[in-house]
């Protein structure tokens, strides 16, 4: 199956965004600026169940990310990277991490 990639809309980049997983996913990738493969469980949050987290994580958030184009996902690795489209979405993350500090506590 081939996806033909697209400019982001700013609709789009922030459907991606609409969810706290995706946006841990993201930032994640952006904070480690050599854009490394990550285990998934690296973005579980500090509380919760994490089986229901990893559900989540590979069956719903993962695959949209990566049919987006914003992440590679290896999923007999288990390891995530930047995708052909994440060059797109990182300035926004990044705009968001800069102003951590003034985002609700709850935006990751």
């Amino acid at each position: 199956m081939t996806i033909a990639y697209t400019e982001s809309s700013s609709d789009e980049l922030f459907e991606i965004l609409s969810h706290s997983v995706r946006r841990r996913v993201l930032t994640v990738l952006v904070r480690n600026e050599e854009h490394e493969a990550f285990s998934p469980e690296e973005f579980a949050p500090g509380n919760g169940p994490f089986d229901a987290f990893l559900a989540s994580l590979h069956h719903v958030h993962l695959p949209k990310l990566a049919e987006a184009g914003f992440i590679r996902w290896n999923r007999e690795r288990g390891t995530v990277t930047g995708g052909p489209r994440y060059d797109e979405v990182a300035p926004l993350v990044t705009l968001l991490l800069t102003h951590e500090d003034d985002l609700p506590v709850d935006w990751l």
